[in-house]
């Protein structure tokens, strides 16, 4: 991908988020997509490319009266719209399309149309590691996290830590779904869900969604919002099965979407300002730290402690509050785009001063994906 040739022109969520037990999964997509189209002066006849993962596209375009000439229905997971924000950028340089808009939308606590959770009996999942009993995201996480934890000399107090800062960012925010100050030891004695996860380590469940527009560069002078450009993107994918990751300790996927995300963009670690990493449990800002570059192996925890990543820290991260404490639909990654669009506008919340290079960083599913991108708020 070309660098800054395409930007983020249109950036926004759902009117209400937390618990819409009276709208449907494509209403949610809808609320966030005339709120994006709003955001950037746009109406539907507007928009010739769509992309979305929950629902199928075909559905998205039909219910917004879109007639595109470009569809994109990847499905990873919550990364999904990492890699969305990646294949738009590649079909808007290609000529596919001029304008292209990216949408979430789940009722991940009314389960408004929702079944279970569940994996068929002749799915992988289903007969190599549900009759052992991993059958929810918490039993499966537990398997990797277990080991980096003893590999690394990783506590439950560490674990707890993540938590604890994060929620100090997330009182910042108006908008996030806990914001009173939480302790480790309320971390700690809050309920056991799946050793070692405590449930104030675990993500939101809530209903809500989110919407992003792209266009040109060149166009983007034309949109009303102060255009973030795209600098690098990256993606990759592991296994279905967490059983069988290359290594517990560490996330292929992640390494190989991140190296590449940098690689494009043309960044070292120093230059980034700003850092989003898809925290659905407390483990995974560790290991996006370390698989990203930011820290050495088993030294992501130290980081943390170290208030690096908090308030007033060289590297703010999660700043939203992420999905422990802002929110968690069940595919989080719009949200973490959302937030890195609003930092390089200079209209978070919690805004990181003189920030000019934020990263998304997601993941899909038990580690099975993950998905990187770069923005700028400098041509």
């Amino acid at each position: 991908m070309k660098q800054n040739s395409v930007a983020v022109v249109g950036a926004a969520e759902t009117t209400k988020m937390g618990k819409i037990p009276d709208v449907s999964v494509i209403g949610l997509h809808a609320d966030a997509a005339l709120n994006a189209m709003a955001d950037a002066g746009l109406k539907p006849s507007d928009i010739d490319g769509v992309a979305t993962a929950g629902i199928s596209p075909v559905e998205l375009a039909h219910y917004l009266g879109i007639k595109p000439t470009y569809a994109d229905g990847t499905s990873v997971g919550g990364c999904s719209f990492m890699l969305h924000v990646r294949h738009a950028a590649a079909a808007i340089n290609a000529g596919l399309a001029k304008t292209i808009l990216i949408t979430h939308g789940e009722s991940g606590r009314s389960r408004v149309g929702a079944g279970g959770f569940g994996r068929a009996p002749s799915s992988l999942m289903g007969q190599f590691e549900m009759p052992y009993g991993v059958t929810s995201p918490p039993t499966m996480f537990t398997v990797p996290v277990l080991r980096y934890m003893k590999t690394y000399g990783v506590t439950e107090e560490d674990l707890a830590n993540v938590a604890v800062v994060q929620r100090e960012w997330a009182a910042l925010n108006p908008r996030a779904s806990f914001k009173d100050p939480i302790t480790v030891n309320d971390v700690l004695n809050s309920p056991m869900i799946a050793w070692p996860f405590r449930m104030l380590m675990c993500c939101l469940v809530t209903d809500g969604g989110g919407a992003l527009i792209l266009t040109s560069a060149d166009r983007a002078k034309d949109f009303p919002q102060k255009p973030v450009y795209i600098l690098g993107t990256g993606e990759s994918v592991e296994t279905p099965l967490v059983s069988q990751m290359y290594d517990f300790t560490s996330s292929t996927a992640f390494k190989i979407s991140g190296k590449k995300a940098f690689e494009e963009a043309g960044i070292t670690h120093a230059d980034v300002d700003h850092l989003m990493i898809y925290d659905a449990f407390a483990h995974l800002p560790l290991y996006g730290l370390e698989d990203l570059g930011f820290c050495k192996p088993g030294e992501a925890k130290d980081f943390i402690r170290e208030r690096n990543t908090a308030i007033g820290g060289k590297l703010p991260l999660n700043t939203n509050g992420g999905g422990l404490s802002y929110m968690h639909s069940g595919m989080y990654g719009m949200y973490a785009l959302q937030e890195s669009v609003r930092q390089m506008r200079g209209t978070a919340a919690a805004q990181v001063k003189d920030a000019k290079i934020s990263i998304a960083h997601g993941v899909g599913g038990m580690f099975a994906a993950s998905g990187t991108i770069v923005f700028t708020n400098e041509k």
